[in-house]
């Protein structure tokens, strides 16, 4: 059975999609800013179920660090969760074809070990706060 539509559960599995998506690599041609971009969205996506399950709302943008500054105060913020805002790059400069270097692999792996970790936080705040 899937979650209700926009509620916490169903951006988190949004955020686990875009977070597998990351995680696989994919096909040789597959860019490895493609893939952070995936990255990126996977943290986006789970700072906006934390936001929804907490009823506040929020603006259409990709900005990781405008995201974190919306949660409420009582809310912890992991040093992953504030590192992860590095991230926003990849939904904005990254995203289109540019006078860029190209991601690393040691910059991608990053990228999704950040993921990993919000993800893993978003989940954690959504469950102990409906018990």
């Amino acid at each position: 059975m899937l979650p209700e539509a926009g509620s916490p559960q169903d951006w988190l599995r949004h955020a686990r999609s875009d977070l597998a998506l990351a995680e696989g690599g994919g096909p040789q041609y597959v860019l490895l800013e493609t893939l952070c971009f995936h990255a990126q969205q996977a943290v986006e996506k789970s700072i906006k179920a934390v936001l929804v399950h907490h009823g506040i709302a929020f603006p259409k943008v990709h900005s990781i660090e405008r995201l974190i500054d919306l949660l409420p105060s009582h809310i912890a913020r992991p040093d992953d969760l504030i590192g992860s805002a590095q991230l926003t790059a990849y939904a904005t400069v990254f995203r289109y074809p540019g006078d860029f270097e190209d991601v690393t692999s040691a910059g991608y792996h990053e990228a999704v070990r950040l993921a990993r970790s919000v993800v893993c936080w978003a989940e954690s705040v959504v469950a102990l706060q409906n018990h």
